[in-house]
């Protein structure tokens, strides 16, 4: 290749790049669109809505919500990592993400094919029994459940749930038996925990903890590593005897691979300043969960560890789909 083709094709690569670089800078020129893979209505949904609010008043251009459910949300990941990565479509992940890699065959790989953005919130279950069983702390449900082995039921919102799978790792790490009972979604499994006709369950903040308040279920822990505010009497699972247990539900952003980083870096650190604004506490905490925050890296490794972590569960609990 001759010298003067060798700098053409360098200054047109230069020129390319600045074009790129200025594209980035200009970001964002047009609507950004957030793929919830759920339905309207749920914890996903309303957590995507939240931020694409907020971030239409910092980023000075309207960020909407495309709500595409399907198959345990991998019909609205699998639109939005086959995108144009030019940070004008992102995906808001739940903690369900984290598992399906474990029960669907994916047609993407879920940590090289993403750009990771940063985790918005994070949150515990709330384990609670039914009043009917005789034990006030989390040690005395384990102590009798190893006296009367699978006398009891633990409801989930369907196998293969983020729920089902934080009860088989409490019940592997209690070494005790269970019968898992699911049902289809969260609301008829808390329904029949505060019946009595199943005696434990792991359920969001959200909706467990008012009837928690009311009687008609019994907290015994959280699962995250430190307590809660809404919540300040009732112990971690690690302080409840539990060594090495945590379970968060979260939700974060993340893109297609190979969004420019000028982009993900502006996208972040709105984000972060979205997550310190005075009234963000108080509406997270209607979802039952509050401020995560971070870095990209950060996400991304939070990600990885659940993915390895629900892998391990599903493969011991031998746990399958309905």
């Amino acid at each position: 290749m001759g010298f003067f083709v060798r700098i053409a094709l360098v200054s047109a690569l230069g020129t390319v790049c600045q074009a790129g670089f200025a594209s980035a800078q200009e970001y964002p020129s047009r609507p950004v669109k957030i793929v919830a893979p759920f339905a309207p209505g749920g914890g996903t949904d309303f957590i995507a809505r939240l931020i694409a609010r907020k971030l239409t008043d910092r980023l000075g251009q309207q960020v909407f919500v495309d709500n595409r459910p399907g198959a345990g949300g991998n019909m609205g990941a699998e639109l939005a990592v086959r995108a144009v990565p030019d940070g004008y479509t992102m995906l808001l992940v739940a903690g369900s993400y984290a598992v399906n890699p474990s029960l669907y065959k994916l047609t993407f790989d879920p940590v090289k094919d993403i750009t990771a953005i940063i985790q918005l919130s994070q949150g515990p279950f709330v384990v609670a029994i039914h009043p009917s069983v005789k034990a006030n702390s989390l040690g005395e449900f384990i102590a009798l459940a190893k006296r009367e082995p699978e006398r009891f039921a633990y409801a989930s919102a369907g196998s293969g749930s983020i729920t089902h799978l934080a009860s088989e790792l409490f019940l592997d790490m209690a070494k005790i038996k269970v019968t898992h009972v699911p049902y289809k979604g969260t609301g008829p499994a808390l329904t029949d925990a505060m019946a009595g006709n199943v005696q434990l369950i792991f359920g969001s903040v959200a909706t467990t903890l008012q009837h928690i308040k009311s009687g008609r279920l019994r907290g015994l822990a959280v699962t995250t590593p430190g307590r809660i505010s809404a919540a300040l009497e009732l112990p971690t699972m690690v302080e409840a005897g539990i060594s090495g247990y945590e379970a968060v539900v979260w939700h974060g952003l993340v893109g297609p691979r190979a969004i420019p980083q000028v982009i993900v870096d502006k996208i972040n650190r709105e984000a972060n300043l979205v997550l310190r604004t005075a009234d963000i506490d108080s509406l997270l905490a209607t979802d039952g969960v509050s401020p995560a925050g971070g870095s990209p890296d950060q996400f991304l490794s939070t990600i990885r560890l659940d993915i390895d972590r629900w892998s391990r569960v599903v493969r011991q609990a031998s746990v399958r789909l309905d």
